[in-house]
């Protein structure tokens, strides 16, 4: 395998190795969960720089599931238009595009409208946290429902991927770990939700198009999820994703033990090994051309998740193909940069 492979996902092309992880802008400041130009400007640049695949930020199924009042939504219709602009605009530059749908549970910080927000349980996320409100079984049904119908308005935007944003201490991680999740029915194990939601996305999402799931190996914390938690709660659920995105933490206010170029990989390496028919997204401080190289052609992962590094350099890609001597990869627009 090789970073700059052309590969070939159901009926989609992607260019190479490489995506865009999602990365929250908090640039709606009308609190509508509207793409704005900013948005449209910002992803369609990193097509032109030729990143493979582009998943736009954590996007909240209902308002109170949004992180906070400046990020994106697709709860309404009237958020489909604005997406749909994006959306083509990338496929007109050859990249593939998605977009991460999540619930934010008891990390949401919403306050404009927002009175309540929720959890598995009443446990805050910190000191200086509001308390969410436990789920009810009838709440569960009804933000699975919101997963359900943000997934049809992804359809009509012409997304080809979705990614369920099931890591970072959210909704979905906050079910599948015990340092949030205190319940004594059957929500108390967390592939129940994560279940119930997949089987809900999959009733809607076509077929033909990419499903990805991104998770937390590990929470970092002595009573929370360990890598092989993750990996038993993925069994029954992993055949319905194209891709498993590999992350770790934020399940608490602890950052990671060590943090280090690569430190999230032995992850991504022991998930792929459980799961070899998935399509692995390693993701963590891999912004060195030759590491993330290294990282695909030692076959520990399929493809690298790049986040700051195509913050600071939207033609990350151009620049990483110039490093490896691969100058027919670069654009005909920036040839002159490289010469």
């Amino acid at each position: 395998m090789n970073l700059f492979d052309k590969t070939k996902i159901k009926n989609y092309e992607l260019k190479n190795r490489l995506v865009m992880e999602p990365m929250c802008m908090y640039s709606v400041f009308k609190h509508d969960g509207i793409p704005t130009y900013f948005h449209f400007a910002h992803y369609v640049s990193r097509a032109i720089g030729q990143v493979g695949m582009i998943i736009i930020e954590s996007t909240g199924v209902a308002p109170e599931g949004r992180i906070t009042d400046d990020c994106l939504g697709l709860y309404n219709d009237d958020q489909i238009a604005p997406f749909k602009n994006i959306v083509d605009a990338v496929h007109e530059e050859g990249s593939i595009i998605g977009v991460q749908l999540n619930h934010a549970g008891r990390k949401s910080t919403a306050s404009d409208g927002i009175d309540t927000i929720y959890g598995p349980s009443a446990i805050a996320y910190s000191d200086d946290s509001r308390t969410p409100v436990a789920l009810t079984t009838d709440e569960i049904k009804r933000i699975i429902k919101d997963f359900q119908e943000a997934a049809v308005r992804a359809d009509k935007a012409g997304f080809d991927a979705i990614e369920i944003h099931g890591a970072h201490g959210y909704l979905i991680s906050e079910f599948m770990s015990p340092a949030s999740n205190h319940r004594t029915d059957k929500y108390k194990d967390g592939s129940v939700f994560l279940q119930e939601l997949t089987a809900a996305v999959t009733q809607v999402w076509p077929k033909h198009k990419i499903l990805s799931l991104r998770v937390s190996a590990t929470d970092y914390e002595p009573n929370g999820q360990t890598v092989d938690d993750t990996i038993r709660m993925l069994e029954p659920v992993a055949a319905s994703y194209d891709f498993i995105n590999v992350s770790s933490g934020g399940i608490t206010i602890n950052p990671p033990t060590k943090i280090y170029p690569g430190y999230q990989v032995p992850f991504a390496h022991k998930i792929k090994k459980a799961f070899p028919n998935n399509n692995i997204i390693a993701c963590g401080m891999l912004g060195n051309p030759d590491l993330a190289a290294y990282v695909i052609e030692s076959e520990q992962a399929d493809y690298i998740g790049l986040a700051r590094p195509l913050l600071s350099n939207a033609n990350w890609v151009l620049h990483a193909a110039h490093a490896r001597r691969k100058n027919d990869l670069i654009t005909q627009q920036y040839k002159r940069a490289f010469k």
